[in-house]
């Protein structure tokens, strides 16, 4: 009976393993877990979990249940210590060994942290990636304290979200000349500027961290522009790194990510990856894309390759970010763009359409589903509607997916 062994519980590995299954591979499952979790929702942590909105269970991809149902193996707590790619087995951080015909990679990212000379091993200092994170930083958003995150990206303008709506005072560096710079417009930066402005958060862009200080736990911080500020913990959003230690230990191409083709293969034909691990063709370029969408299409498409169906794997890009009372939606890859195209909305709606040439490749939506959904679809389809019919307020957006 083949053994197919998928490593990392998030929601690649949850993802690949249902997907076996729904194929009809009725062979051996095992999915191997570090975490005592079974595989759960990442993105409501840093947003609704951490309010308080959202119960530990409702996090959960799956009940508990469903892996038993489906005779799926899961090794939760469990890490993998090595891969001998030509013996095809692993080794636990239990002692034992797997076999493996078959392996998926679905190692997922880790935070990146400040090192500890400047101050970034110091109690109070946090990360936001999984539900330990969480779940330590939650005893710390208490009303009246004040808080500096580091970096203004998503993750950070999340967090600073979550805190301003406990009541915290925020402080939010962001060495960049602007927050979002890596990944938005100028146009959605301005966006969320202000919108975080509204609530109080103190947003200070093309100022970094000089370091950290406290004896034991964190109590102040000195900016690069030499401002020192009095703080009660920190917290630090300034990207992920693929996990990708044990796909070296395996021989296995690793390029910022674990390299695969358009089948989900990695160098060694019997191990494919999937998800914030993975890199990916996408219009000529190797490139990772770090979404809960990715995870599942390329896991899928890696379940579906693992059975030799050999699917080509085309992403279709989406993203999404909830702060306050916007929610955003992206749609497609702004890599390359020359321009930007505001459309105003109803009742504050608000959407920007990325232009590389005269090709649509991306729509920022705020508080606008409708024009985001208009926008993925024109996307996928490859039509560009000119952006003076885009912005005009009279054009029917639903007739321009027929056109």
């Amino acid at each position: 009976m083949a053994h197919f062994v998928v490593v990392g519980a998030g929601q690649a590995g949850a993802s690949l393993v249902a997907k076996l299954r729904s194929e009809g591979f009725e062979g051996r499952i095992t999915l191997i877990g570090a975490e005592a979790n079974p595989p759960y929702q990442r993105p409501p942590l840093s947003k609704a979990y951490l309010l308080g909105e959202m119960a530990l269970e409702r996090l959960y991809l799956r009940p508990q249940s469903f892996y038993d149902d489906q005779n799926i193996e899961l090794r939760l707590e469990t890490r993998v210590t090595d891969i001998d790619a030509e013996a095809r087995n692993l080794t636990l951080s239990t002692g034992e060994t797997l076999t493996y015909d078959k392996l998926a990679l679905t190692t997922g990212s880790h935070p990146r942290t400040l090192p500890a000379a400047i101050g970034g091993t110091l109690d109070g200092v946090y990360t936001m990636r999984d539900l330990q994170d969480a779940d330590a930083m939650a005893p710390e958003l208490v009303e009246g304290r004040s808080v500096l995150i580091i970096g203004g990206g998503y993750i950070g303008l999340e967090a600073a979200a979550v805190a301003a709506k406990k009541g915290l005072k925020v402080t939010l560096v962001e060495m960049a000349d602007r927050i979002l710079q890596r990944v938005a417009c100028p146009e959605t930066s301005d966006y969320f500027r202000a919108l975080h402005a509204s609530h109080g958060v103190d947003i200070r862009e093309g100022v970094g961290l000089d370091r950290l200080v406290g004896t034991d736990r964190v109590t102040a911080a000195h900016l690069t522009d030499g401002t020192e500020l009095a703080i009660d913990f920190a917290i630090v959003g300034v990207g992920i790194a693929p996990a990708t230690a044990l796909a070296e230990a395996a021989g296995v191409t690793v390029d910022n990510g674990i390299v695969t083709d358009l089948h989900t293969r990695t160098s060694n034909p019997d191990i494919h990856a999937a998800g914030d691990c993975a890199t990916l063709l996408f219009k000529g370029q190797q490139i990772r894309l770090e979404s809960v969408g990715n995870a599942i299409d390329q896991a899928e498409v890696a379940a579906k390759n693992m059975l030799g169906q050999n699917v080509e794997y085309v992403p279709a890009p989406w993203f999404w970010s909830d702060q306050y009372d916007c929610k955003l939606q992206i749609a497609g890859l702004n890599i390359g763009y020359d321009k930007v195209y505001v459309k105003e909305g109803d009742n504050g709606a608000r959407s920007h359409w990325y232009y590389k040439e005269s090709n649509l490749i991306a729509v920022d939506a705020m508080n606008d589903p409708r024009n985001y959904m208009i926008g993925k679809r024109l996307i996928e389809a490859g039509k560009s509607p000119a952006p003076e019919v885009i912005t005009d307020p009279a054009t029917d957006m639903k007739a321009l997916l027929r056109a």
